[in-house]
């Protein structure tokens, strides 16, 4: 009895394997199903991308900043979960603990993202470079704006590509009011507050004069930070165009290597040889730390990029899952974030 319920069983899972294949298989292009026994282990694995010398030799850690800037996680049904600050944080540390690790090749692919955010990975990355002396050379991909400059400005070299997007030197924070059109439906949203600046930013309420100075004042505080810290970090910008550079605008490779923003146009090799001078060695081989499941096949292998990224012309723009901040995501905050209409 026992044997003829496995028997059953074993070919009901037959089936629905078969099932599933099929129903994979249905689409327009090809699909292939791949079942693979991983480790559990969630720790940083280390793998080797660019073989430049012997055996023990000298090490470049690429470490890779992706999509929105931000402290939180997303569902595993929607993505792999990382926090980019924490994930930061171990690549860092294992490049601290590794004396083959004699620099960091940061490479930046963001539109930028929380205020909070960019400010801890910044602190990150001056406190690494702080503790253990190894330089930090920035190579910045398709975007490296706002939040995404704001962190590049911690490096000891920036290094753009011609066709990078960057700048967008600024703070926003995005409201949006729907009491208008709920007005207009005779629906009338009340709330009880413990006092009458509790409410600021609601999209239930109109924005009053007195409201929208407590915000200004917070965007010009968390920009007259952002200024500083550029101002501190690229002192090569001349007076006569600083307030130019950081008005919001954003400026493409070349030009930022002209103005000042960068310091260097070119590419991974580029940064690999700025890295190599930097640690005063000649020659040194390219690690990634990434997970167990993630594949990296060669340097220019990029952990996946956040759900919900929007392409726009050449630049891929990620966005929180729920749509752009203040807009419809409900979690309204304070951004250094390029936002293209």
């Amino acid at each position: 009895m026992i044997a003829c319920f496995h028997a059953a069983f074993a070919r009901s899972a037959q089936w629905m394997l078969l099932g599933l294949i099929l129903l994979l298989s249905v689409g327009c292009g090809p699909t292939a199903l791949s079942i693979s026994l991983v480790s559990a282990r969630r720790d940083l694995v280390v793998t080797k991308v660019h073989a430049d010398g012997q055996w023990g030799s000298s090490r470049v850690a690429l470490i890779d900043v992706n999509g929105m800037i931000h402290n939180g996680t997303k569902p595993l049904l929607v993505g792999e979960s990382e926090s980019p600050t924490s994930l930061l944080a171990e690549r860092l540390a294992l490049a601290a603990y590794d004396d083959k690790v004699k620099a960091v090749i940061l490479r930046i692919n963001s539109p930028g993202g929380t205020v909070n955010a960019s400010e801890i990975m910044y602190r990150q990355l001056r406190q690494f470079r702080e503790a253990t002396g190894k330089p930090v050379i920035v190579l910045m991909m398709d975007v490296a704006a706002s939040g995404g400059y704001y962190i590049a400005c911690a490096g000891d070299h920036i290094i753009a590509h011609q066709s990078t997007i960057t700048g967008s030197i600024g703070v926003i924070v995005q409201t949006v009011s729907f009491k208008p059109a709920l007005d207009r439906w005779g629906i009338h949203a009340q709330a009880i507050t413990s006092g009458p600046n509790k409410e600021v930013a609601s999209p239930l309420a109109n924005m009053t004069p007195e409201h929208r100075e407590i915000l200004e004042r917070l965007v010009d505080q968390f920009y007259g930070q952002f200024t500083q810290i550029v101002r501190e970090r690229r002192p090569m910008i001349r007076d006569t165009d600083f307030a130019r550079l950081t008005d919001g605008r954003v400026l493409s490779g070349p030009d930022a290597r002209a103005a000042g923003l960068v310091d260097e146009v070119g590419d991974l090799n580029s940064a690999l040889a700025a890295a190599r001078q930097a640690a005063g060695i000649s020659k040194a081989d390219v690690v990634v730390y990434h997970r167990v499941t993630q594949y990296i096949g060669s340097p220019y292998a990029q952990s996946q990029s956040s759900p919900g990224s929007t392409q726009v012309n050449l630049a891929q723009i990620n966005f929180p899952t729920s749509g752009a901040p203040g807009l419809l995501d409900t979690n309204i905050g304070f951004y250094h974030l390029w936002l293209p209409q």
